[in-house]
Order: C-alpha cells, then sequence, then structure tokens
C-alpha cells in the first residue's frame, strides 16, 4: 500500500549511527505494546548485539516484538543470536532466504532493502541505516555516511499497516488506539507540522511509485535540486529530468559517491557524468568516507529520506520505502547540511576533468546505459519466483535443521 497525504507530523533529522540508534533503542526500550521492525542487514556487532537486547527485554516484558529480516542482507546471523530471540519470544522472519551455493549467496534480486522501525503504532522510523557498527564513525575510514528520520502523527498508522502487509497479518491486527503517554513530541523535531507520504516500492501493485514522485518533483523544480545518493545510475527519464531542469536554470546539485564501499558504483555513476555537465548539473564527491544516503530535496519545501537508490536494484526489483515530506522547515535543515557536506566535505567534477581519456569511455556509457536501462526486464527472464516469508528459528547444529 503507498499512503495519502497525512498532515499534522513532527519529523526530525537523524544523521548517522550516532543519530539513529539511541532514539531507536531507547523507543524499543520504553515500547509497552508493539515493535515492528523490518531491516535489510543485521550484523553481529556491538549494534546489533544491543540491539538483539533491546528486542528480548521487550519481549520478556510482554511487548510484541515482529521482526522481519532479509534472507540475502541477513543470512549470516548465528544459532546463538538467533536462539536468544527465539526464547524470549521475538517473532523473527526472513524475506525470501535461500541457502548457500558452494559458500555464495545466490538470491542477489528482489530484495526486502527497507528499514522501519514502528513503536506502539504512534512513533516510526524511516531511513536508509542498517543495525551495524560501520555506520558509527568509531568504525574507520569506511564508516558509512547515513540518513533517517523519527516521525509522530498520523503517517505512522501508514507505517504500521505498510509493515504488517508485508507480514500478511494486516487483516487480523486492528488498528490500535494511541494512549495519551504516547502523544509527547518528539525531542528537538525539526518541524511539527509536516504534510506526509509513504511510498513503497514493490514488484506488484508499486512498481515505479518512488521514481514518480522524483521526477514529479523535478520536472516542477523552478530553483534548486539537491539529490544525496549512494548508488546513483537511474533510467533516462529521471537523467532526461535532471538535464532539462539545469537547462531551464534550476540550480541541479548531485552528490554522490567519491569514496565507495563498492569500487564498481563510482564507475557506473562516472559514465553518466558527462551526459550532466555539459548540461550544467553540478557534480559533487564526497570523498571522506562511504556515502550511503538516500536523500534529496527540491526548492523549499519538498523532501525525501528513505532507503531507495537512484539505481536498477531499488528503481526496479528491490521493496523500498521513503517518506516524501513537505514541510519548509525540514527542507531547509536537510538543505543546510547536505550544503556543508557539499563546501567542507566534497571534490567538484568538472567536465574538463571528465573528458580527459573520454574517447575510450564513450563506447563503455552506451553499453552499460543500456544494459541498466534493460537489467529489470533480463532479471524476469529468470526462472519465476514468488518472494516469500518464512519463520527464522535456530539450527540445531546436530541436525542442520531449523528448531520448531
Amino acid at each position: 500500500m503507498n499512503s495519502q497525504w497525512r498532515g499534522e507530523n513532527q519529523v526530525q533529522l537523524l544523521i548517522n549511527g550516532e543519530g539513529y540508534y539511541p532514539p531507536a533503542f531507547e523507543a524499543i526500550r520504553q515500547a509497552r505494546e508493539e515493535v515492528l521492525l523490518e531491516t535489510f542487514i543485521i550484523y553481529e556487532d556491538k549494534v546489533g548485539l544491543e540491539l538483539r537486547q533491546v528486542l528480548i527485554d521487550a519481549a520478556r516484558r510482554g511487548v510484541r516484538v515482529q521482526v522481519l529480516v532479509d534472507g540475502y542482507g541477513s543470512a549470516e546471523l548465528s544459532r546463538d543470536y538467533l536462539q536468544a530471540l527465539f526464547d524470549a519470544g521475538v517473532e523473527l522472519q526472513a524475506f525470501d532466504p535461500s541457502p548457500m551455493r558452494l559458500g555464495v549467496r545466490t538470491n542477489l534480486f528482489r530484495r526486502l532493502h527497507r528499514k522501519i522501525l514502528v513503536i506502539d503504532g504512534s512513533l516510526g522510523f524511516v531511513g536508509g541505516i542498517n543495525y551495524s557498527a560501520d555506520h558509527l564513525d568509531d568504525f574507520g575510514p569506511l564508516a558509512k555516511q547515513d540518513y533517517a528520520v523519527q516521525v509522530r502523527g498520523p503517517i505512522v498508522e501508514d507505517l504500521r499497516q505498510a509493515t504488517l502487509a508485508l507480514l500478511d497479518r494486516h487483516t487480523r491486527l486492528a488498528r490500535r488506539h494511541r494512549p495519551w503517554w504516547h502523544r509527547a513530541a518528539v525531542a528537538d523535531a525539526d518541524s511539527e507540522q509536516a504534510t506526509m507520504r509513504l511510498c513503497i516500492r514493490d514488484n506488484h501493485q508499486h512498481p515505479s511509485d518512488i521514481e514518480q514522485q522524483y521526477l514529479r518533483a523535478i520536472v516542477s523544480a523552478h530553483e534548486r535540486i539537491v539529490i544525496a545518493n549512494a548508488y546513483f545510475f537511474p533510467g533516462y527519464r529521471l537523467l532526461r529530468a535532471l538535464r532539462n531542469a539545469a537547462r531551464r536554470g534550476v540550480e541541479v546539485t548531485l552528490i554522490l559517491q567519491g569514496m565507495p564501499d563498492m569500487p564498481w558504483v563510482r564507475l557506473c555513476s562516472r559514465l553518466l557524468y558527462n551526459y550532466l555537465l555539459r548540461d550544467g548539473v553540478r557534480i559533487h564527491e564526497y570523498c571522506e568516507r562511504p556515502l550511503h544516503g538516500k536523500v534529496a530535496l527540491v526548492d523549499r519545501e519538498w523532501s525525501t529520506v528513505g532507503s531507495s537508490n537512484l539505481d536498477p536494484l531499488s528503481l526496479s526489483l528491490n521493496l523500498e520505502a521513503n517518506l516524501v515530506i513537505r514541510d519548509a522547515a525540514f527542507n531547509q535543515r536537510l538543505y543546510e547540511h547536505l550544503d556543508e557536506l557539499r563546501q567542507t566535505r566534497c571534490k567538484r567534477v568538472t567536465l574538463q576533468r571528465i573528458l580527459r581519456g573520454y574517447w575510450w569511455r564513450a563506447p563503455l556509457i552506451f553499453l552499460t546505459f543500456h544494459f541498466t536501462r534493460y537489467f529489470p526486464a533480463l532479471v524476469g527472464t529468470l526462472p519465476a519466483h514468488k518472494p516469500r516469508l518464512k519463520p527464522l528459528y535456530p539450527i540445531d547444529p546436530g541436525t542442520q535443521e531449523r528448531l520448531s
């Protein structure tokens, strides 16, 4: 489901693990009725272990805790990790799990890439941050730059229903009344009157909803567009919309990876630079550490924060969730942060620099662009399967079978 526009929401921008994990874990500690959590990755490091403990504590005091992880991104959770959750009563499921073949995970496509946390139907978190220590500064040079938002208001019920729909339990769980003790404002909220819409991408009824939101905002832009995205290789419609916006005088700024966690990411993005730079799009590479964010703003009201990259996997195959936010105060807060990032931690990419050696890159650009353009259709020709949810129980080392 994709929600309608919901008014009177409170929203706070959360930057990196330092901004996200403390309020998220504290919210779980304060939960009284229900914790719903979706994520792509949980690692068994200090972040994953703390997450496990707050989930266990919540379940033991009678809170219903349901966790949905991706079967590819979280495939290596140990028996001990799962056992502790199972013993406490946490309901844990994996999205489209698959056994390794020759030690390699082969279930790469159509992943659950959403990151949603809902507490008692009254407090929500959405963004791109997984539960792993590589989102913290003390991880070192490869710590990721990333974003999420904390929200209260009518939009939270849309987050809750989206998760329950994926769990296939939404028809059996009634909407809960939010008790008075959960109506407090978000501390230091960037806005308390934001209008929001939850946009999801799936492979059934909503295959292009997030992309359409981007396109509508870009086409209507008249002043500024700022996109900070980790994996930037969108389809032709988005590229053309950005180029046309720059041609009509909109200040279009892209903040992309200059120190990628996967080297091929930078190569793919750079294949598009000439196409965009020659029409006035400004491109900056963030070089301090890997950029993992998926945020954007248009003019002085429209913003989005979520899990969707602008690449073929996110736009055409994965399950994604973005919040689209209409609010001037939040837009300005995000703009000030991204502009500071651009000025102090990025390198400007120039057309002169890109054109060096362009002759040998031109055929590669043509082939790569058209391959990624038709990539989702090519993947669709693979043997069809229906992604499924499977209860994730500890593995008995004696039988190598799931405990039940």
